[in-house]
């Protein structure tokens, strides 16, 4: 398993699970110093009464690489959603990226995760993006979406490595788990190679429509306001979605829905918030986007 990862320094998000495992072991006997550019992270989300177990275990493992070893406890408790377990998960990370001053977080989603997350959006009404979502992009790499899970299994049994077990990933209450084991892994190679080819279409097309909005839409900072209301509510959310996340900030679509229902309909000079962060102004027939 040859890793595609540019030398630099990296943050492992390590949880002590197979994948992340394997990550790491690959990452150290494929990097130049790997003891000068790797750092380990583990989160500890607080959901199992066990967890501590794991980060103990993946300081173990760190120690064994010699490798700089950063957790954070969650404390988020059994009832916590998987989108409040990921947000803060996140969080972390980012700030031992920032305190290691890493190039980028390395985390070990693979292409079974790709076809889990495809079918998640699915399930959820995605839009354009939503087939194409899990990838590596500025600050965050993901070295091993190109590998199945049996890969994984098969090259961390060749090495001999040992990792945990989390039970949680049997229970079928969270949907990832009930997809992956109801849907995904009944689903045939040829199958998964048709999802595959999807969403990698769906990600070339994503970047044309990206592009052509970048130079339709967003000259001289702004939207006309005539033009963006004679679009439809489709094309207008899209434009929307699009102009935020060039400036970092991701919305849902219930809000980015009730921020071009305003765009549309307020009067000359009204200030729209966006999110603490950001919001909108109209002024001489032009739409623009500010920092609070």
């Amino acid at each position: 398993m040859k890793l595609e990862l540019k030398p630099g320094k990296y943050v492992v998000a390590v949880s002590g699970g197979v994948d992340s495992v394997v990550l790491l072991d690959l990452l150290y006997e494929q990097l130049k110093n790997p003891e000068k550019n790797l750092a380990v992270a583990h989160f500890d989300h607080g959901i199992r009464e066990n967890s501590d177990r794991d980060r103990k275990f993946v300081e173990k493992l760190a120690q064994s690489y010699k490798l700089q070893f950063f957790y954070e406890e969650g404390g988020l408790g059994p009832q916590a959603s998987e989108a409040l377990a990921r947000q803060k998960r996140y969080e972390f990370l980012k700030k031992v990226k920032e305190q290691t001053n890493s190039s980028s977080i390395v985390t070990a989603h693979h292409q079974d995760d790709v076809l889990e997350t495809i079918i998640i959006n699915l399930l959820r009404g995605t839009g354009r993006k939503g087939l194409s979502s899990l990838a590596s992009h500025d600050g965050l790499a993901r070295p091993l979406l190109n590998f199945p899970k049996s890969e994984i299994l098969d090259y961390a049994k060749s090495r001999g490595l040992r990792w945990q077990e989390d039970e949680s990933n049997l229970d079928q209450k969270y949907l990832r788990n009930y997809i992956r084991h109801n849907l995904v892994n009944k689903l045939s190679r040829a199958q998964k190679k048709k999802l595959l080819e999807i969403s990698r279409t769906a990600r070339g097309k994503n970047r044309q429509i990206d592009e052509s909005l970048q130079n339709l839409f967003f000259q001289n900072d702004g939207i006309p306001r005539k033009l963006f209301v004679s679009l439809s509510h489709d094309i207008s959310s899209e434009i929307i979605a699009q102009w935020l996340r060039r400036e970092n900030a991701r919305l849902d679509k219930k809000t980015i829905d009730r921020l071009v229902i305003q765009l549309k309909t307020a009067r000359q000079g009204k200030i729209i918030e966006a999110n603490q962060a950001k919001y909108f102004v109209i002024n001489q027939g032009i739409i623009r986007l500010k920092t609070s």
